[in-house]
């Protein structure tokens, strides 16, 4: 580094318009491409909100932009050679630094949390990062009732629950929901919503997340390396596959007669279908097949904003109904090793990334 280039960027810090991120050039492994550097602060728009970043959180959405697969995400607004936006993480909670001109919900010093997109995108929104620039529409007021922390874990798990429960419209108060995959992100919050909405809940996962199912307000617990819940002669009107690695046919056996099955199409990290495709082809097999199977729910075009869905999910952090279970909080520089820990599957609801 020249001594203009070393002058100027100290310069820079000593005037505060730059920031520590985790950045990366290229797709690839986590180990392999992401590093922690510092870069100029994002710039606001006219409706953008500038957030100083408490907290951001780790989801299976975040290591397929960083690696890039499959593939035909990268056509999706992620970037074809390389990501557009070299800042990985889309879930925030922190504090407003400044805002657009026409930001009228927020002012500095508010605490917020949300995601860094308004729409339903697989590409780097810029959460792994000292400050983050988010559209003031996905942004919520944080509860005071709970932390930064616990904030950052809810919003893309949170609206993955939501939309695949229809808001709450696939459960009737009393009937019986099943849970597969229950001690996940979506998982945790599935099983809350579902009590919420007046279910009784039985979830599976492994025997070490049994307590903390148990916790969350699950009735049941299954381990499923011990039992098949398919074959015991138990009925559920809803089984709600956020593991995505059953059968329609075996879980027929497990339906009431009026009973939904609900499969979100989480592909284990690359682990299922093709590095082009992933594992779109089976959930949208189940699409196709929708309409000809009383067994799958009709396929819905309308989905609620992310305002929307975070006014419903901070009402019920508000009330008490959802309360956030955090895994392990890593720092910045970590994320590579947060990443590893997500994808071996063992964790226990949310891992969270903190600046």
């Amino acid at each position: 580094m020249t001594v203009d280039r070393l002058l100027n960027c100290q310069a820079a810090i000593e005037s505060g318009t730059i920031m520590k991120a985790i950045v990366q050039d290229r797709y690839g492994s986590p180990d392999d491409v992401l590093k922690l550097r510092e870069i100029d602060k994002p710039a606001v728009g006219d409706d953008g909100v500038l957030v100083r970043v408490r907290a951001a959180s780790v989801h299976p959405d975040v290591w397929h932009v960083v690696t890039g697969r499959p593939y035909v995400l990268r056509l999706m607004g992620a970037g074809v050679l390389k990501p557009k936006n070299p800042v990985p993480g889309t879930d925030v909670a922190g504090i407003v630094e400044s805002v657009g001109k026409d930001v009228k919900r927020f002012r500095p010093g508010d605490e917020v949390f949300g995601e860094t997109f308004l729409k339903l995108q697989w590409r780097n929104g810029g959460a792994f990062a000292e400050y983050a620039s988010v559209p003031q529409d996905a942004l919520a007021f944080k509860p005071g009732s709970i932390t930064f922390e616990q904030a950052a874990s809810v919003p893309t798990s949170g609206f993955i629950a939501l939309i695949n429960l229809e808001n709450g419209v696939l459960i009737q108060p009393g009937q019986s929901v099943l849970i597969n995959g229950a001690g996940g992100g979506v998982g945790t919050i599935a099983i809350q919503l579902a009590k919420a909405y007046g279910a009784r809940v039985t979830g599976v996962d492994s025997a070490e997340k049994s307590k903390m199912i148990r916790s969350l307000g699950a009735d049941h617990v299954i381990d499923y390396t011990q039992e098949d819940f398919t074959r015991r002669g138990e009925r559920y009107d809803l089984i709600f596959d956020v593991a995505s690695n059953l059968s329609l046919s075996d879980c027929k056996r497990a339906l009431t007669p009026t009973g939904t099955y609900v499969i979100i199409g989480h592909d284990h990290f690359g682990a299922v279908g093709s590095r082009t495709f992933g594992g779109m082809p089976h959930f949208f097999k189940f699409v196709a097949l929708s309409p000809f199977l009383r067994q799958l729910p009709s396929v819905s075009f309308s989905m609620p904003g992310k305002k929307e869905a975070m006014a419903v999910l901070k009402e019920f952090l508000e009330a008490g109904k959802l309360t956030p279970f955090i895994d392990r909080t890593y720092p910045l520089k970590e994320v590579p090793e947060a990443m590893r820990y997500l994808q071996g599957g063992r964790a226990r609801g949310k891992i969270i990334i903190t600046p």
